[in-house]
């Protein structure tokens, strides 16, 4: 889950410098401090509202792209060069003045003397503080007179007088000699935004944005027509079992997701870490109606792919096709989008489905294998199964979802035959791996013959052997193996000549992502995320991360498409930190998995290296066409119109059909298709005019998929935006602290200090248009925290604090954050009897100090919560230097 998030965080940051490189208040170019000031802080605002409302992906994207912007501050502005040590503040709060800025016609450079670049800023404005920032451009030259340029091969205002640059990009820059001042002011700059987030939003919050959680999430998707009781039955029972055994135990859910769908409903999304709530949510679903056999599915499945975490997995429960068959292509873009893996739950297949009336059954018809078509090549491309049983046999088939919902779930070897054939599959055990699993799907016909790395063999009908033991339910083998003492290559040979598929797993902390890139020249070089599928016959190129071993190296890593077959091999270049580049020459058209085999040099039971091999569910495939899209911003406001342009490119002149879908439903136009003509250079634009209903509330985020098929509908491919909903918040103030009272003084020897106690009373105010004072949280301090609400002379809500605490925690730290997410801090010391008692108190509009551990929030009247100690600021620092290392 960490990995994932970062990596979502780490696409959006890097997406600035591709998708907006001339936008100047994204980079702080051209002396743009209001505007890129104002983006910050709506940023913020927008995070804060999608945590709130449960968003959590939309507001690491909407992280990502702050974090970036923030951070070019420091690279691209004169903010070291005046000898700044600390952030600049004022970036991050609305309601605080941007200071000195140099005037539009305030000349700030001179031209650089030679080669060297260092001390073109003039005297002046460093004497005088003056904040400037370097202009730039890759397609004028042009420039206010007298002004600094970003300077680099690819800007052209540089050249132009006064010549050179002072971006502190790289030490190869200008104003390479101040890199790493700035590399560390935006590693502090990073954790100050993230502090103020995390006070805004809390810390179990916050834990979830950066997806810092130690098991998935349970997600649900279920047809609740009339047939479906038994099916509804199961999953109450399921659920309530997975609830009680782990409740309170690391493998509890970190997050439960229900989506129902009906015929013509479907929805609402139910998201939330209360089990209790989930498991009330579940037990309330009564299965109704149905009217003709085909359901929403396709509806139910897109919004728990839009909701549920990345790399997911997800469960659908149905007796019947879709009848929105026609989001296949929306929900096949979600699916390689988000790298969730979706197993489908198919009861009936072979017997009559049936709608019940309140005391009796009637057949009506059947979904037959034809109609389970669509299941099945969706859960190939996401590297789930179509399960297939009866009504009767599904209680004992979802000991699976028991299995898939563990921790640390890792995916050995995955293959689908299609055609089936008799195949010998090789995988390799390695010391890290336990409670292995062999699922394969087929019919009755199949049979198997499992061989260990010892040449011990076990046949498909030895239910219980020396190698595992083996159930069978419906169309689905579940196979325990006994890997003790026999770690290797081993052997499972299949014979079948109809469709079938074989997936291996077991629990490991070795695992590895990947996210398919872009490799990028010009004055942003490096790698960019990519959106869609990769060109058929092009190169593709993978950014691969190694998780849970420090030593872990990669071996091999290959694309591998079994229907041909066919598998290509990558050239492997270490990044360091367990992140590798892989490209791929010239890849054939295909689906193909990512297959990594690797080195651990930490494992537990081996001299020597372990091999390991793992690889991806989600299926990459190519085409022959590409779509790019855009927009202007990231965040929406409720009752706007918003056009996103978006580019059709392909060597083949011709027709192409053009579906949009968003899953919250919001009007839209857009063309139904775009032509390529011959001299057309092989490219297309349209608009798409997205809009959000006027009630939209503040939090909620919209996936949009823009899917391009040719004529005959062979070749597809497609482009996802997310965006975050965001009203234009009032309220930019923070809450305002003043303290009242100070009382107790503390002896100078510590002996003494837990017989002596000392009070500090304040107010917090939010003034009288304000959003008001949501949460009071103790921040620091180990003594106690009372709060009672009374109305100032003004009518204002005034929150009155008082803390008392033994003389052994002298310091205390308390944040308000009002209802909108502004951030407030008082911060008090005791008076100490050798020190006389201050005249002015210590107070902060904002978050400043290290990270501490929040040990309660309280709110209301008379409140009281007790403090606990403060967190070392290591930790936090860590996850600030990843993200900003990433970025450059």
């Amino acid at each position: 889950m960490f990995q994932n998030a970062m990596n979502r965080m780490f696409d959006s940051n890097a997406k600035v410098d591709f998708s907006l490189p001339l936008a100047g208040e994204y980079h702080f170019d051209n002396e743009a401090f209001q505007a890129g000031r104002e983006i910050i802080t709506r940023g913020m605002s927008a995070v804060k509202a999608n945590v709130k409302a449960g968003s959590f992906i939309a507001a690491r994207e909407s992280l990502g792209q702050i974090s970036h912007i923030l951070q070019d501050f420091y690279s691209h502005s004169n903010w070291v060069e005046l000898g700044k040590s600390i952030p600049y503040s004022a970036l991050i709060r609305a309601d605080q003045p941007l200071e000195n800025l140099a005037g539009p016609d305030t000349p700030t450079c001179k031209s650089c003397a030679g080669q060297t670049c260092s001390d073109n800023i003039l005297p002046e404005v460093l004497q005088k503080g003056l904040l400037t920032s370097g202009y730039f451009d890759i397609f004028s030259s042009d420039k206010p007179a007298g002004k600094c340029s970003h300077g680099g091969l690819f800007d052209l205002t540089s050249k132009t007088n006064p010549v050179g640059g002072i971006n502190k990009d790289a030490v190869e820059s200008g104003h390479g000699s101040y890199h790493q001042a700035a590399v560390d002011l935006a590693v502090d700059a990073t954790s100050e935004l993230l502090e103020d987030i995390r006070v805004a939003v809390g810390d179990k919050n916050f834990l979830r944005l950066l997806g810092f959680t130690q098991s998935s999430a349970l997600c649900f998707v279920i047809d609740t027509t009339g047939s479906m009781g038994d099916d509804i039955e199961s999953v109450k029972s399921l659920t309530a079992k997975i609830i009680d055994e782990r409740r309170g135990t690391p493998l509890e859910p970190s997050e439960y997701i229900l989506v129902p769908f009906n015929d013509p409903d479907f929805g609402p999304v139910t998201k939330t870490t209360d089990a209790d709530l989930f498991k009330n949510m579940i037990n309330s679903l009564i299965p109704h109606g149905g009217g003709d056999i085909p359901e929403m599915s396709m509806s139910g499945l897109q919004l728990a792919l839009t909701s549920a975490p990345a790399s997911s997995d997800i469960h659908l429960f149905t007796d019947a096709p879709a009848k929105d068959s026609e989001l296949k292509s929306a929900v096949t873009a979600l699916i390689e989008t988000t790298k969730s893996t979706v197993t489908f739950w198919i009861t009936n297949v072979f017997s009559s489905r049936r709608r019940r009336s309140s005391d009796s059954q009637a057949s009506v018809s059947r979904i037959s294998l034809s109609d389970t078509q669509l299941y099945r090549d969706l859960a190939q491309a996401s590297g789930g199964q179509a399960i297939e049983v009866s009504k009767l046999e599904i209680s004992s088939a979802t000991i699976f979802i028991e299995d898939s919902s563990a921790r640390a779930v890792v995916t050995v070897f995955q293959v689908a035959m299609n055609p089936g054939k008799p195949e010998n599959f090789h995988f390799v055990v390695d010391a890290s791996l336990s409670n292995m699993f062999i699922y394969i799907t087929g019919d009755s016909s199949l049979t198997f013959n499992l061989t260990s790395s010892t040449g011990v063999s076990q046949i498909s009908s030895e239910s219980s052997g020396p190698l595992a033991s083996a159930t069978r339910v419906g169309n689905l083998w579940r196979i325990s193996l006994n890997t003790e003492n026999q770690t290797g290559s081993w052997k499972i040979s299949v014979n079948a000549n109809t469709p079938y598929t074989v997936k291996i797993t077991g629990q490991s902390s070795v695992n590895f992502v990947y996210n398919l890139v872009d490799s990028e020249e010009g004055a942003h070089g490096g790698v960019s995320p990519k959106n869609g599928r990769p060109i058929t016959d092009g190169n593709v190129t993978l950014l691969v991360t190694v998780t849970g071993s420090d030593t872990g190296t990669v071996t091999e890593v290959t694309l591998f498409d079994s229907s041909v077959p066919t598998e290509v091999n990558g050239t492997i270049q270490s990044l360091g930190n367990g992140n590798f580049l892989v490209r791929f020459n010239k890849v054939p058209g295909g689906s193909y998995v990512v297959r990594l085999r690797g080195e651990d040099p930490s494992s537990l039971s081996r001299s020597t290296p372990t091999s390991f091999q793992r690889q991806a569910s989600t299926q990459i495939k190519t085409s022959r066409l590409s779509v790019s899209a855009r927009s202007a911003s990231i965040r929406l406001e409720p009752g706007s119109e918003n056009s996103i342009s978006f580019t059709v490119s392909s060597e083949v002149p011709g027709t192409f059909s053009v579906q949009t879908n968003n899953d919250r439903s919001f009007p839209s136009m857009s063309p139904s298709s775009l032509s390529i003509a011959a001299g057309d250079g092989g490219q297309a634009n349209g608009t798409i005019i997205l809009t959000v209903p006027a009630g939209t509330a503040s939090g909620t985020d919209v996936s949009l998929t823009i899917d391009v098929k040719n004529a005959d509908g062979t070749d597809i491919n497609y482009a996802v935006l997310r965006f975050s909903v965001a009203a234009k918040e009032t309220d930019l103030s923070a809450p305002v602290c003043q303290v009242v009272n100070v009382s107790g003084i503390c002896p100078a020897l510590t002996l003494l200090c837990a017989s002596v106690q000392w009070e500090f009373i304040a107010n917090f105010t939010d003034g009288i248009n304000g959003t008001g004072i949501a949460t009071i949280t103790l921040r620091q301090g180990n003594g106690t925290l009372n709060t009672s609400t009374v109305v100032g002379e003004g009518g204002e809500n005034v929150t009155v604090i008082t803390y008392s605490s033994s003389c052994c925690s002298q310091t205390v730290q308390v944040a308000a954050v009002d209802r909108v997410g502004n951030v407030g801090m008082c911060t008090e010391q005791a008076r100490a009897l050798t020190t006389p008692a201050p005249t002015t108190p210590v107070t902060s509009p904002g978050p400043t100090t290290p990270v501490t551990t929040p040990n309660v929030t309280t709110g209301g009247n008379n409140t009281t919560s007790t403090g606990g100690h403060r967190l070392s600021t290591s930790q936090f620092l860590w996850l600030t230097a990843v993200i900003y290392l990433l970025w450059k």
